[in-house]
């Protein structure tokens, strides 16, 4: 059985269609590949540069707030040193009255010609230091107390400026 030369022709236009359809198909493959390679490329790239840019950025603000931080207690420190130094003024004069109070009791005994005028300036000292020591007392407590809040204020305004910040991007 010989075939025709025409059923030979239409059998070789089949392969050649099988051929051509393949050859679409796998260009049509290799297309969509290739743009889904290059979508994927693209948004990986974008995806990379936007945790970059949010890890730099986090990086800048850790850095802020750590300075900001270390300055506050800088001066936080410096609050205190000069609140110390007032203090210890207090303590001076305190103890300078204090000597010169003991110096004229000291005289004022001398000077006493009966033992009720020794009793009298014995009670009028004794009196008088004991007002001075409260007074003294309460004012370098007091001086004391603002020294440490002044002292802690910028270290509380970066706690609460922190805790706002983080928050704030809590919430956002």
């Amino acid at each position: 059985m010989t075939r025709k030369p025409n059923a030979a022709h239409a059998d070789l236009r089949h392969v050649e269609q099988a051929v051509m359809a393949a050859k679409e198909t796998v260009e049509q493959v290799v297309k969509v590949s290739t743009e889904t390679q290059g979508k994927t490329f693209n948004m990986t790239k974008d995806q990379v540069e936007k945790s970059s840019k949010s890890l730099i950025k986090g990086y800048d603000e850790i850095t802020e707030i750590s300075q900001k931080n270390v300055e506050a207690f800088v001066m936080a420190g410096n609050l205190w040193a000069k609140g110390v130094e007032s203090i210890g003024k207090a303590y001076f004069n305190l103890i300078q009255d204090s000597t010169s109070a003991s110096v004229e009791f000291a005289q004022a005994m001398f000077a006493a010609k009966t033992p009720k005028d020794a009793f009298d300036v014995q009670s009028k000292y004794a009196k008088a230091s004991m007002e001075n020591f409260v007074s003294e007392s309460k004012k370098i407590n007091d001086m004391t107390l603002k020294a440490a809040n002044e002292a802690f204020k910028p270290i509380q305004v970066r706690v609460n400026g922190t805790f706002e910040k983080v928050l704030t991007q809590t919430v956002a």
